[in-house]
């Protein structure tokens, strides 16, 4: 009997909790932002809750407690991921949890006024500031690249430290070209090895000292493991689904257009090749009006072409390869 009890005990106490969790994303001045929920000065955390027995779905949960929290209504949503890493550390727990995090990636045309005190739309480059390559190689990635290859130094053996080279060569682009998409990748291998404040919060054994973490904001949880998932999925697709102009308002501009997808990818973008590709894909028509808050000559007007989507199967703004692109 009180084994079984014991037993029972230890399966309520593993039982997992569910919870939602929104990254809201919108381009404001050029830069991409993510509402994030602040409460006194302890860090960031996205709009989340748990899953009630009063939700239909999983995605009308999500959608309640971000009208809850935020007082934003959300239109574009679309599924991210399932986090369950089982010591899993749950802002305001007394004990670690195992609860299962169901993140989602919202887009939004506009950042409007957050509405709540508690709410605020954050540069997602506060959090990833190596992710952002418009200016050029950012400074915070020479400090990286530096301890990454005392890291490689370091390893016990030939054969791992080949493995831990080819692992830093791909992701962070030691001597290859940068992918923009691996956002998720480059963030997991610096929590391993130490270099950000979330893996020594944690508890994790890792190579580098606490005070060797690198610059960029944390968040609650691991929910900045959750915004670098939704930032590398928002990466790649819209380069096969038109969902940027779920960013843009109904009438824009092209450098408009061409500034929104260079703050999401982090990359300088060529011109004229720009406005080549976007034509050629047949993404876009003019609205017949033209803009006059451009500060030169008055630049034509268009709108999403809905109608390619009936067209292709897979349409998106194609980027060229980042050896096309103009490197800052």
């Amino acid at each position: 009997m009180a084994a079984h009890k014991e037993q029972q005990a230890r399966a309520e106490e593993d039982q997992p909790a569910v919870e939602l969790s929104a990254v809201i994303v919108a381009v404001s001045n050029d830069e991409p932002k993510v509402l994030a929920v602040r409460s006194g000065a302890a860090p960031d955390t996205l709009p989340s809750g748990p899953l009630e027995s009063r939700h239909r779905t999983l995605e009308a949960g999500l959608r309640s407690w971000v009208e809850r929290q935020t007082r934003q209504t959300l239109g574009y949503v679309e599924q991210l991921y399932t986090f369950g890493d089982r010591d899993r550390l749950v802002p305001g727990a007394d004990k670690r949890v195992r609860m299962l995090s169901i993140g989602y990636l919202a887009l939004v045309r506009e950042a409007r006024p957050e509405g709540a005190s508690e709410t605020w739309w954050r540069d997602w480059y506060r959090y990833f500031p190596w992710e952002d390559r418009r200016s050029g190689k950012p400074s915070v990635l020479a400090r990286i690249e530096r301890r990454l290859r005392h890291w490689v130094a370091d390893a016990p053996s030939p054969a791992e430290r080949r493995a831990r080279e080819q692992r830093v060569r791909a992701t962070f682009a030691l001597g290859m070209a940068w992918s923009d998409e691996r956002v998720l990748e480059r963030y997991e291998l610096l929590y391993e090895v130490g270099l950000v404040p979330e893996a020594h919060r944690d508890g994790r054994q890792t190579w580098a000292a606490q005070d060797d973490s690198v610059e960029g904001e944390t968040m609650v949880a691991d929910h900045r493991r959750v915004l670098a998932t939704a930032i590398a999925r928002l990466r790649g697709k819209i380069k096969y689904r038109p969902v940027v102009f779920e960013l843009m308002p109904p009438a824009f501009t092209f450098l408009q257009l061409q500034r929104t997808v260079e703050a999401l990818a982090g990359l300088r973008l060529h011109k004229a090749n720009f406005r080549r590709l976007v034509q050629a894909q047949g993404l876009v028509e003019e609205t017949g009006a033209v803009s006059s808050g451009t500060g030169g000559r008055p630049a034509r007007l268009l709108r999403f072409r809905h109608d390619v989507l009936l067209e292709r199967p897979a349409p998106g703004v194609r980027l060229p390869g980042v050896r096309r692109l103009r490197r800052a």
